[in-house]
């Protein structure tokens, strides 16, 4: 019975065997008892708390024994109980013991039957308010699938680690627990979860209640006060605005009260601030009458009335419009923030995430307390889109956790208008997705809203003691279709045949509380007039608001940086004492520090650099801008894949020992109380984390963030987040954002993958100076267009195509006196003597291909044309181009040269600026690839052939 390896272990042998003989001599046992110990032992294998303690401290004897383990087959285990039981002295079998033995067996299939239903529980559940489908037949729930019958429901049974509330209960109140708590209102997942601790305090808290709330009066009173007011904004709106879209609640009522309790317990548990995303659905009734917006203000907007003194830019529908506001909590005052959404639905999700890690980080330590990320869903774009599963990733990953997330889905059984389950997914739930991440679902019905609340309760409880994402699944139905013109019973005429036959969701809580003496007769009706009153009159509607709130200490004051200009003058220079002092704390590396060495070789040149004895390269020239940046208060964020070597074996921000699993970074240890400086390799996501990047930055201004693509082409697996935040975000919502977009450009011949970052697509995007976009090409260039972005007053996007090969290009280096003495220049002006008299031709570049055409022109000794680089390509250097043209005035041609083919580049974005910038007399052209479908060709021969072709064309 204990043998391991094949060895008897004596001593232990004996010692279990007088313990076994000691132990059915107190059960009084007489016969052969192999039958109940292998009973027993079954039952302590599914739950050791469901046998008695002395039973479990002998199976954990054996355990030590070598002997009883869970992987050993259970024949020879019986075996070993035979000859167990012999050696204890058991004598021939009994009738009595062949029914203790029986009892005990079923005692195994009592305790598969709680965990049939902590499993599976929540797939009979009565979760749907519309019933128009049958509750599926769920086989592990049936007694009879357990080998357990009627017949069995008056014995007596070990509850084991069912909370029941005592240790023995009959099987018949065993069962009507267990449905209680899993099959009620209430469904939930969570043994999924590999975390045992975590499962034990999910069943705790719906085992001990019976998933079942248990309100006082007030707490009752106040639900249905915010079920009036969710029905009550949306019936307002429907008769006074006919017809107009407004996406509305009705059906979904329940989520007005769920907000209204989390945001009261979570300023109760410590919370700070609250920020929410969610889509167009339900967005202006939690505006309303959760974050007080005043009712005036969403009328006016209904009226299609425009704010001239306040509204700078395009504005924006108002069911995509954020808001923020202060609450009175328990705990004290909380700050509420409606994030900003287009319509792409859970587009939001990273942007909350990112601004929720910024507020964060601005705390300090133990922040993750302090600040709350509610998502509120929709069931079929957190189904189908793939920015849920991206933002889930992240959601323990070290650079964006956020110290989790409470998820709600406003889950209306129908996407968009026409859209059925079968269509929408392959799973189960829309849910499914969050499991991912070991994520608890709570499923719950939308027509209790006393559940609901109770859910959302536990849901906060949850995020907060063990600082991961948690997920309510409200399910319920849209009153009307899509939107308030649509008609949705064309595609779904069951469906609505249903819904036109259920009362609201007020009718319902009302009269559950007027029949428990909760409400008055005739106090369902005087609720709902007191809201309609406060609607006419213009008074906030939301509980607890503090108008005219004051923000808190963490305020971020954005008024600096209003009103301000690209040109803002700025001083980015670095004194070359500051520039060694800076090197020396760079390249002091701790000892035990052993770096590969080809890093070894770049730590010893940017020693040199930085003493003037070498030509400073791209790498140490980014270094040294974070450092002084660093050195002035500014912090630093830059993320992306392969960020902290950098994709092309050139920034080096993180030294890896190659001795031992232990990094350096030599930016985080410049000064005792210096700002953070954080470099993350990120996840293999653009769409996401340039999305939470973003976010991060509309809430720290005065952070550097940056997010680098591997390649600048992957950055269009983002575009959604460029499109509807980076390049408009200001115009639509006045929302200013300094981020900075890494974007490694450059024709080299790697196919159509690997050349271009769409230059094109963000000059298209370019209007009302909403971006810059830069092109520099040298490392002085990258230095002092890092330190304007951060010291400059003003916060714009940074765009920026960074280079490939010339990270290493002889000829694209920097001195000292370029660092110390010199500023970003828009336009590079011609670096060789020429006369101007002498020039016949101006070419125009920017990027990599001012070198081709620069070694080309010596080579022919062309000193009658001149090669200008315009480094910045948007807010266009007008004034700085035209002063260059003007020297040249015997130059009747000017070409625009480009790597990109001719319908791509910078050539029809930019052509209407430089043709502004030319002198009377002159002409513009252009040189460069033809038109072409693919950004380059994948033949290095033939790209070697355009690359001469273009550049000749340019010259000649």
């Amino acid at each position: 019975m204990f043998l391991r390896s094949g060895l008897l272990v004596e001593e232990k042998y004996v010692t279990a065997m007088g313990n076994l003989k000691a132990l059915l001599g107190n059960t009084h046992l007489s016969g052969g008892s192999a039958a109940y110990l292998e009973a027993v032992y079954e039952t302590y294998l599914q739950d050791p708390e469901a046998v008695s303690p002395e039973w479990r401290d002998y199976f954990e004897e054996l355990k030590l024994a070598g002997g009883a383990h869970a992987d050993v087959p259970h024949a020879p285990i019986r075996d070993q109980f035979r000859q167990a039981a012999l050696h204890a002295g058991a004598a021939p079998d009994s009738r009595v013991l062949q029914q203790m033995a029986e009892h005990e067996r079923k005692q195994v299939r009592v305790l598969q039957l709680i965990n049939a239903y902590r499993f599976r529980g929540h797939q009979y559940a009565n979760l749907s308010p519309l019933g128009i489908h049958e509750r599926p037949h769920v086989p592990d729930l049936d007694l009879e699938y357990h080998n357990l019958a009627d017949a069995d429901l008056n014995l007596q049974f070990n509850t084991g680690s069912f909370l029941f509330g005592r240790k023995k209960a009959s099987l018949k109140e065993i069962l009507h627990a267990l449905r209680a708590t899993y099959c009620g209102t209430i469904g939930a997942e969570y043994m999924h979860i590999t975390d045992t601790v975590q499962k034990r305090w999910i069943q705790e808290r719906l085992e001990m209640r019976r998933s079942q709330p248990n309100f006082v009066a007030e707490t009752k009173r106040r639900i249905f006060e915010r079920i009036t007011a969710a029905e009550g904004l949306e019936r307002y709106l429907h008769s006074r605005y006919v017809g107009q879209k407004r996406f509305s609640l009705e059906g979904g009522e329940a989520l007005i009260p769920m907000l209204d309790d989390m945001v009261q317990r979570a300023g109760k548990s410590g919370v700070e601030e609250v920020i929410v995303g969610m889509a167009h659905r339900g967005r202006l009734n939690v505006l309303v009458n959760i974050l007080g917006k005043s009712p005036t203000n969403l009328f006016q907007e209904f009226e299609g009335k425009y704010d001239h003194d306040h509204l700078q830019g395009s504005g924006d529908v108002k069911y995509h419009k954020g808001f923020s506001s202060d609450i009175r909590t328990p705990g004290g005052p909380l700050h509420l923030v409606l994030a900003f959404n287009p319509s792409h639905l859970e587009i939001v999700s990273p942007v909350v995430e990112g601004s929720v890690r910024a507020r964060q980080e601005r705390r300090g330590a133990g922040a993750n307390a302090r600040v709350l990320p509610v998502l509120i869903h929709g069931d079929a774009a957190i189904a189908g889109q793939g920015v849920v599963m991206e933002t889930m990733n992240m959601s323990q990953a070290r650079g964006y956790a956020t110290g989790g997330t409470v998820h709600i889905v406003v889950n209306n059984q129908v996407g968009f208008t026409t859209s059925n389950p079968l269509d929408a997914r392959s799973t189960l739930y829309c849910t499914d997705v969050f499991k991912m991440v070991q994520a608890p679902i709570f499923h719950v019905n939308g027509d209790d809203p006393e559940a609901v609340v109770f859910v959302s309760q536990l849901a906060l409880d949850y995020r907060n003691e063990f600082e991961r994402d948690v997920v309510i699944d409200m399910v319920c139905y849209r009153r009307h279709g899509h939107n308030e013109a649509d008609e949705p019973a064309v595609t779904q005429p069951q469906m609505y045949q249903r819904i036109r036959e259920l009362p609201t969701l007020r009718q319902l809580h009302g009269e559950r509380l007027t029949k428990e003496g909760m409400l008055k007769e005739g106090e369902v009706d005087a609720v709902a007039e007191s809201y309609r009153d406060k609607l006419e009159s213009g008074a906030i509607a939301a509980r607890d608001v503090i108008e005219n709130g004051k923000g808190n200490k963490h305020t971020v004051d954005w008024s600096r940086f209003h009103g301000t200009d690209w040109r803002h003058p700025v001083d980015t220079s670095l004194p070359q004492p500051v520039i060694k002092e800076l090197t020396e704390r760079l390249t002091q590396l701790p000892e035990g520090l052993e770096l590969h060495p080809r890093v070894a070789k770049i730590i010893d040149d940017r020693r040199k650099m930085g003493a003037g004895a070498l030509a400073m390269d791209w790498g140490f020239a980014e270094t040294l801008a974070y450092a002084a940046l660093l050195r002035e208060n500014y912090a630093i964020r830059i993320s992306g894949q392969d960020c902290g070597r950098g994709t092309f074996f050139h920034r080096h921000a993180v030294l890896h020992n190659q001795k031992e699993d232990a990094h350096y970074i030599p930016l985080q240890h410049l000064a005792e109380e210096q700002p953070q400086f954080r470099v993350i390799d990120s996840l293999l996501s653009e769409e996401a984390v340039l999305g939470f990047e973003y976010g991060y930055a509309t809430a720290e201004p005065d952070t550097l963030v940056i997010w680098e693509a591997q390649f600048g082409d992957f950055a269009n697996g983002a575009q959604v987040v460029i499109d509807q935040f980076i390049s408009s975000g200001e115009s639509k919502w006045g929302r200013l954002c300094g981020l900075v977009m890494f974007l490694p450009h450059g024709y080299e011949g790697q196919g159509p993958e690997h050349s271009s970052a769409r230059l094109e697509r963000y000059l298209q995007l370019c209007a009302e100076q909403n971006i810059q976009v830069c092109v520099p090409s040298t490392p002085a260039q990258m230095f002092h267009m890092l330190r304007r972005q951060a010291l400059r007053p003003y916060r714009k996007p940074l765009v920026v195509m960074t280079p490939k090969s010339l990270l290493r290009h002889k000829l694209s280096t920097s001195s000292l006196e370029d660092i110390s003495e010199g500023r970003f220049q828009p336009v590079i002006p011609e670096v060789e003597p020429i006369k101007p008299s002498g020039v016949r031709k101006v070419v125009l570049c920017s990027g990599k291909v001012y070198f081709d055409l620069y070694e080309a022109r010596q080579a022919r000794e062309a000193d009658d044309v001149v090669i200008l680089r315009v480094e910045q390509l948007y807010p266009f250097p007008v004034e700085e181009l035209s002063v260059e043209l003007k020297r040249y005035t015997r130059a009747r041609e000017v070409v625009w040269c480009q790597e990109e083919p001719k319908n791509q580049g910078a050539w029809f974005s930019s052509k209407h600026h430089l043709e502004e910038c030319l002198r009377t007399g002159q002409s513009l052209s252009y040189a460069g690839r033809d038109f072409s479908a693919s950004p380059a060709t994948g033949y290095f021969s033939l790209h070697v052939q355009q690359q001469a072709a273009l550049v000749d064309q340019a010259l000649s």
